[in-house]
Parts: C-alpha cells; structure tokens; sequence
C-alpha cells in the first residue's frame, strides 16, 4: 500500500515538473539570427550572438551606444537585420560607420529606440486606441508610425519607408527587441 502510494505520489511529481518544463519552454525566446536569446541578458549582450545583427552591432559600437544599450534601461528596440542594411544605397554603411559620421549615425540608431519596454500586444493595443496608427516618439527625437496588419506590425519612420516586424518580443533584462527588415530613417 506504501509503495503504491509512492509510486503514485512520483508519478504526479514527474507529470508536474514536465508540465512546469514544457511551460517554461513553450514562453521561450525566439531564436534569433540563429542564437538563443536570453531574457536574463541585456539587448547587447543578446544582439552580439546573432548572425543577422553584425552590421547593427558594428553600427553601435561605433556609436558609442554599446554602454547605453547595456544600461538598465527599459528600452525597445527596432532592430534591423544585415540585410535591411544591405537594402541602402551603396556605400552608405561604410559612409555612417567613420568617425566624421559618428552625429549622424547616432541620429539614425536612436531614432530606432523607445524608451520603453512594449511588446507587441501592448503595441497592437495602441494601435487600436488610436484608430489604427500609433505615433512612437523614440530617443533620437524622430517619431514612427506603428500601424499591424493582422499579427505583423509595421513601423513607418519619417522618409515614408516602412520595416516590417519579422520577429516580435525578444525579452530582454533591460526591454525588448522587434527584428525589423528596414532600417529607419530620420527626416533630413
């Protein structure tokens, strides 16, 4: 009778940790670029693992951002993939990266953050309180549109160019990274 209390009593103790596992990794992060990001590490530490963020990495390391973005924030980032660099004019990354570019290209990488930790539900729930877009005013001073088109949204910057969220909430100890396929622009 004591065993087969026992043995049902670890039974129910094997079912509760898999269903605790299994539910802690079904709220796990997206992979990203082919890394697995962390929500216990900052938008730096997570972005330097990813495959797809070399050039933004490159871009805030010459920025100066890198101590900014590893702060306690909370910050969401709009983080461009290599290939939304790739899609500007030729040459503009080199241009932006050298020292004498360094006002600019600030300009450009914090017109991609919001002093904010706002995953997508809280975004599309803005989008809906205000009939459709929603105006994001970013560190850098420029002010994005965010609009959603059933579960994707879109992120319009001042030039008219729209980036689309390719991959929503990645947690971070410090905010949230949206993987976007456009780099944002400031009007200039």
């Amino acid at each position: 009778m004591k065993s087969t209390i026992l043995i049902a009593a670890v039974s129910v103790l094997s079912l509760s940790v898999g269903s605790a596992f299994a539910a802690s990794h079904s709220t796990a992060n997206p992979m990203v670029g082919g890394a697995e990001m962390f929500a216990d590490k900052t938008i730096v530490e997570n972005a330097v693992n990813s495959a797809d963020h070399t050039t933004l990495v490159a871009a805030v390391t010459a920025a100066g951002l890198v101590e900014t973005l590893s702060g306690e924030g909370p910050f969401t980032v709009f983080a461009p993939t290599n290939a939304a660099f790739d899609k500007l004019p030729a040459g503009t990354v080199e241009t932006l990266l050298k020292p004498e570019n360094k006002d600019q290209l600030v300009k450009i990488l914090t017109c991609h953050v919001v002093a904010a930790d706002a995953m997508s539900e809280a975004i599309m729930g803005m989008i809906d309180a205000d009939g459709g877009t929603h105006p994001v005013p970013t560190v850098g001073g420029c002010t994005l549109q965010a609009t959603y088109m059933g579960d994707k949204i879109m992120i319009t910057d001042e030039m008219g160019n729209v980036a689309h969220v390719t991959i929503a909430d990645v947690d971070q100890s410090n905010g949230v990274i949206h993987v976007i396929d456009t780099v944002l622009l400031p009007k200039m």
